[in-house]
């Protein structure tokens, strides 16, 4: 028994000091991530609403400000919020703020102003601190708010940490088990080991950690140790947490691509300048999808952004080589414009791209319209935009995001000239089945010249499927359907799913007015009664975009429910778009005529149940309107991802309203709460408007808020981030592989 003992003891006295230490370790290490967790939300709180706060306190508007606080709390950790100006005396606050951390006592506390200063010229640092409240703790994170150098005052957030506190908990009495059993079987263990095998046991255990011995059954059990380490590793040089912010994608960029600026080649240009009549330039925003995406990427990580220059005063306001500084007033990155001629432009971009690739890639019951003169002026585009690619690089290896389908070509191109450079294409459209590609005359050089890049992404992992198949079908490649990759002359493609989306927060909503404001000027507007109810729609107008069978569903929705009539109203807000095009001609006037019957049949004095907008609208515009619906109708035909959708939730902030959402679109797979409704199936759209607009309130807010939680954290720049880290890791076993090829070879 005493023999036994002398096993037993020591075991249980080990393992009891090694389970005190792991939780004192993990407790103290909880905490702290607990803590910067906080501090970071806080931070990124205060960051999306600076602006506003600035705007409302320059005009010293205190209510204001205090709905600007209210907001800051309303569907976050954040329970509390206070500003003060620089002298520590109270501006707003939110309901029920803690009298223990007002203004005078967290200026005590922090020391935020340096003593012997004069008043109201004080130094504000930042603080935070874990507190004591009602017999909880709570952490306190106390912002100055400054402009240009000046520090209008202090920002004060209090949040409750009482979930640490139960997750903190749950983790000790986790390890207290977990080493209660490791010291059970652990003396058990010893014990029989004793018994049995003791002098055989210490023996291999002498050999292996005087490393006389190789066990190389432990070798995966390192590597997946190391991997762990180098990820937690990352995890925390990107500032930790799940909202990817302007600012952790400038790290990622310089921590993994040296900070290396990035080249976008893009048909679209972010900013167009227009001659208007009265003969002022003036500065439009165009209705595009991948501009709202890629703008505020090429804010936070600045570089070079090549684009059509295709706007009436786009030569008067660049330099000789067609280059300016943008966004327009700032330096955030530089746009280079491109001259087409009109033959150009007609074969290039309405004639190949528009009447030939977009139709054959969407099923949209347009037929493909493939000519060898439109041809001919698309790889000649390409060229040129892959020569002005060349010119702009810094380097050998530069980074390149070459964007949709009207650059089939140029990444092939510019691999040609610079066979070091890391391109990442990007195809916002979705790829057609292998049948369906074969269509166009000359799949096989789109197929060849995609695969001149380093990464091939698309929105969803159907369109990657498509395009591995067509590549195995129709090239002399070897596709890796595993590793989603396809080698095509000795060089590797890697082809991955990169659902796109848009910038959290949207900066177009710091200065957009509350959503009743929004609802009273669009309801002036639009000549609408109080109490009437909206739905709206936002789109170019597109034969893809399903806007004759959205109006269909609006009017299906009125014969069958006569509670909706004269009273809902759905505004369609069209940017038009290729305008040449015979098709598009076509349903312009189609939907012209539905439009004109619906409100025939069941409007009246003072009522129009469709109200079509055809006309440009700015972003401030646009998100007025989603902020003043009942109602989005999102009804593609077929799309990429459709980013309308995403926007309409962003502008949300409320958390009110119905998202109604076609299947067929890339966005229908990630809003899972939004109403999905077949857009060809007229009765089933009909009720999802009808279901839209009679939901609960309550619902409502929890559709919202979910789809709001999700779009924070999968927002642009986190695309962007995946994109450039899987192109830096691309870039880096591309480096090795010829490293080894020179030592073979000098071997």
């Amino acid at each position: 028994m005493l023999r036994n003992l002398r096993v037993v003891v020591p075991v249980l006295v080990v393992v009891g000091c090694l389970g005190w230490l792991a939780s004192w370790v993990v407790e103290t290490t909880a905490w702290r991530w607990m803590v910067n967790d906080a501090v970071s939300r806080s931070q990124v709180a205060l960051g999306g609403a600076r602006d506003g706060l600035l705007a409302s306190w320059r005009r010293g508007d205190r209510d204001a400000l205090g709905r600007q606080l209210a907001a800051l709390t309303h569907e976050s950790p954040i329970a509390w919020a206070l500003l003060c100006t620089a002298d520590l005396e109270r501006v707003a606050q939110t309901r029920d703020y803690p009298t223990e951390f007002g203004c005078a006592s967290v200026g005590a506390r922090s020391r935020l102003a340096v003593p012997g200063a004069p008043r109201g010229r004080w130094s504000w640092r930042p603080w935070s601190g874990l507190e004591q409240l009602e017999g909880e703790r709570v952490q306190v994170t106390a912002e100055p708010v400054k402009e240009d150098g000046r520090t209008f005052g202090v920002a004060v957030l209090v949040q409750r940490m009482g979930y640490a506190e139960r997750r903190v908990a749950r983790l000790e009495d986790f390890i207290a088990i977990f080493f209660g059993l490791i010291g059970l079987f652990g003396a058990i263990g010893a014990l029989q080991g004793y018994r049995f095998f003791w002098r055989d046991w210490t023996d291999e255990l002498r050999r292996m950690l005087g490393g006389k011995a190789s066990r190389p059954e432990f070798h995966p059990l390192l590597q997946d140790v190391q991997e762990l380490v180098s990820q937690l590793a990352d995890e925390s040089q990107d500032g930790g947490g799940p909202v990817c912010t302007p600012e952790r994608l400038r790290q990622t960029l310089r921590r993994h691509l040296r900070g290396e600026k990035i080249l976008v080649v893009a048909n679209r240009e972010p900013y167009i300048h227009d001659r208007a009549p009265n003969g002022e330039i003036v500065v439009r925003h165009p209705a595009s999808g991948l501009v709202t995406a890629l703008e505020p990427v090429m804010r936070a990580c600045s570089g070079v952004w090549i684009a059509h220059g295709s706007g009436t005063a786009d030569r008067e306001t660049a330099d000789r080589r067609g280059r300016l500084s943008a966004p327009p007033g700032e330096s955030a990155y530089t746009l280079r414009r491109i001259w087409l001629s009109k033959e150009e432009e007609q074969g290039f971009y309405f004639g190949f791209a528009n009447e030939g690739l977009w139709p054959l890639c969407h099923l949209a019951h347009a037929r493909p319209i493939f000519r060898k003169a439109d041809w001919e002026h698309y790889r000649k585009v390409n060229q040129r935009f892959a020569d002005a690619v060349c010119e702009e690089a810094e380097g050998p290896d530069p980074i390149v995001l070459v964007q949709d389908y009207h650059f089939a070509l140029a990444p092939r191109m510019i691999r040609e000239r610079l066979p070091g450079a890391t391109i990442l294409s990007f195809w916002h459209i979705p790829w057609p089945h292998a049948e369906q590609i074969a269509i166009c005359p000359w799949y096989a050089e789109l197929l060849e010249g995609l695969l001149g890049s380093s990464i091939l992404g698309f929105h969803i992992q159907l369109h990657c499927n498509n395009f591995l198949e067509a590549a195995d079908r129709y090239l002399e490649a070897r596709v890796d359907r595993e590793r989603m990759g396809v080698v095509l002359g000795g060089r590797a493609t890697l082809v991955r799913p990169y659902p796109i989306s848009i910038e959290w927060p949207p900066r177009w909503l710091a200065d957009s007015p509350p959503v009743n404001e929004c609802r009273r000027s669009v309801f002036q507007e639009l000549g609408l009664r109080e109490g009437m109810l909206l739905g709206v729609g936002v789109d170019r107008l597109d034969y893809t975009k399903g806007i004759e069978e959205r109006f269909l569903a609006v009017e299906r929705l009125l014969e069958r429910e006569a509670r909706f009539r004269g009273r809902f109203v759905f505004a369609q807000l069209g940017a038009p778009s290729r305008s040449t095009i015979p098709r598009y001609q076509q349903m312009n006037d189609e939907i012209d005529q539905v439009a004109s019957r619906i409100n025939r049949r069941f409007g009246g004095p003072g009522y129009k149940p469709i109200q079509l907008l055809r006309q440009h609208h700015e972003p401030p515009t646009v998100f007025r309107y989603y902020r003043a619906a009942d109602l989005c109708s999102v009804s593609s035909l077929h799309d990429g991802m459709n980013l309308v959708a995403k926007e309409f939730v962003a502008a949300r902030d409320d958390c009110r309203g119905v998202l109604v959402l076609s299947p067929f679109t890339g966005a229908a797979r990630e809003l899972t709460e939004a109403l999905l409704a077949n857009p060809y199936d007229v009765d089933r759209s009909s009720a999802a408007l009808a279901a839209a607009l009679d939901m609960p309130v309550a619902e409502q807010e929890a559709r919202m808020k979910a789809m709001r939680r999700f779009l924070g954290e999968f927002n642009v720049y986190r695309w962007a981030e995946r994109m450039l880290v899987d192109a830096a890791r691309n870039r880096l076993a591309g480096r090795l592989s010829e490293r080894l090829r020179e030592a073979a070879r000098a071997s």
